[in-house]
């Protein structure tokens, strides 16, 4: 095998989240849900899923009510695997 076969590693598509921001009572960290209407299977009744994310906000910027965009990042604490991209809509 020669040197040109080898390929470097490709990084992997960051997944991004739209949501309501529900807590925003820790330093640095906000509670993100992100809700996604999805088919039953067997019913084929619309069901609501929703999901908590909590993602690091490094200037406390959200507050309760903000629609914000989440980014999946590296480990930065045990429950913290997102990071906060930009405020889409204030809570008015």
């Amino acid at each position: 095998m020669a040197d040109s076969d080898v390929k470097a590693p490709t990084k992997a598509a960051k997944l991004t989240y739209q949501g309501k921001v529900v807590s925003d009572k820790m330093d640095k960290t906000i509670v993100v849900e992100v809700t996604n209407r999805a088919l039953h299977r067997l019913y084929k009744k619309y069901v609501t899923v929703s999901k908590r994310l909590k993602a690091h906000d490094e200037t406390n910027d959200a507050n309760i009510g903000d629609t914000v965009r989440v980014e999946s990042a590296r480990p930065i604490s045990k429950q913290k695997r997102w990071k906060l991209v930009e405020i889409v809509e204030r809570a008015k």
